[in-house]
């Protein structure tokens, strides 16, 4: 990457949890546990989705990984990859 630019690796790892690197900075983010996974269809997203959206918005490494988990949770929750909860709603009761 060019000059001032940092670079950052997440893998979701699915059900046991995200590994998030950048430079020497590492974190392993458990999965938010649910009690019963209904459809994994558009999991890999939501998490990118939660991910990235923690990412452009300031947070540290870590809660990006608490975020993605907390959005692919919800999606494989339900049948549908939307989710039926909003998000941010989640986040906050998660103390984010």
């Amino acid at each position: 990457m060019g000059s001032g630019s940092e670079e950052a690796a997440a893998d979701d790892g699915g059900r046991r949890g995200g590994d998030h690197r950048r430079c020497d900075e590492v974190h392993v983010i458990d999965p938010v546990r649910i009690d019963q996974v209904i459809d994994s269809t558009g999991a890999g997203d939501a998490y990118a989705g939660g991910f990235l959206y923690a990412l452009t918005h300031g947070f540290d490494l870590a809660a990006c990984g608490r975020m993605g988990s907390i959005a692919a949770a919800e999606v494989i929750s339900h049948f549908g990859a939307r989710p039926e909860t909003p998000l941010g709603d989640l986040i906050a009761a998660a103390g984010g």
